[in-house]
């Protein structure tokens, strides 16, 4: 197992540990008396996830550590970060002000799972998938981490009703852009490697 794989999985381990400082942080809230160390854990947890994604990219290719299993993990690992702090700052909230609506998280889930399911059944069809990511689905993630880090640090410019709009704007047109070229790749076949 390469160094840039093992460093995907402790990204994989630290998931439930920051679901659980969040979620911990919330319910402090919801008490009326917010536990600030836990919201900097989880800040803290959250920020060590994210820059692990960075770190094990730079090794597997500083040191040709690429692996099958490491092009299984690393996505996974992303998306289920994304997804867990997404659906934990959902449920529960980090402040009247900074939590993230439920359209929002339902959009990013539905995005992702028809996505998911999409390519499945290219896959089954054809016997290969062919993902290419695409500039509305860059701008998305980073819009959803910003959105996260504007609930999580607890902003207060730019409004909410900037932030989430936008994010969820860029969400529904990657995954237009994402359904359009599915279903390109399920009638006539994925382009050639």
């Amino acid at each position: 197992m390469t160094l840039a794989t093992k460093i995907t999985l402790v990204r994989l381990a630290l998931i439930p540990l920051y679901a659980w400082l969040a979620s911990r942080y919330g319910t402090s809230v919801s008490a009326g008396q917010p536990d600030e160390p836990l919201r900097l854990a989880a800040m803290a947890v959250f920020l060590t996830a994210g820059l692990s994604d960075a770190l094990d990219g730079w090794i597997a290719r500083r040191f040709n550590q690429h692996s099958a299993l490491g092009r299984v993990l690393d996505p996974l690992a992303d998306k289920f970060l994304m997804l867990t702090a997404l659906i934990v700052l959902c449920v529960s909230p980090w402040s009247a002000q900074h939590k993230v609506p439920i359209w929002f998280a339902g959009l990013v889930v539905l995005r992702d799972v028809l996505s998911s399911l999409a390519a499945w059944a290219i896959w089954h069809r054809h016997g290969r998938v062919r993902i290419s990511p695409h500039w509305t689905g860059k701008v998305a993630t980073v819009l959803q981490l910003l959105a996260l880090g504007w609930v999580m640090l607890q902003l207060h410019f730019p409004p909410s009703w900037i932030v989430m709009p936008a994010a969820g704007l860029f969400t529904f047109a990657s995954g237009m852009c994402y359904i359009a070229e599915g279903y390109r790749q399920f009638r006539h076949g994925p382009p050639p490697p």
